[in-house]
């Protein structure tokens, strides 16, 4: 038995709004300068060539040109190397 009566639905119950991360632009689209390619949590993506990282991990364009993504080995601090997304802006 329960030692007190149920006082309706814990606070915090509701889900939280969702963030809308992700790709903006795709490979091939067009961009200008400041506009935000890829919005993400962390560094999944890298930036590359015209690609600048914002201070909430966000990707944007600082030339105008196209998007393109490819993929690099990079070097971690003990040597081992592990393969990296990169966004590009050529």
């Amino acid at each position: 038995m329960a030692h007190v009566k149920q006082k309706g639905g814990f606070k915090g119950s509701g889900d939280s709004i969702s963030k809308r991360l992700g790709v903006k632009l795709f490979g091939g689209q067009k961009v200008r300068p400041g506009m935000v390619i890829v919005r993400q949590r962390g560094t999944k993506m890298h930036p590359g060539e015209n690609v600048r990282r914002g201070k909430d991990d966000t990707l944007y364009a600082v030339q105008e040109g196209i998007v393109t993504f490819s993929t690099k080995l990079r070097t971690r601090f003990d040597g081992s190397r592990r393969r990296v997304k990169v966004v590009s802006v050529k």
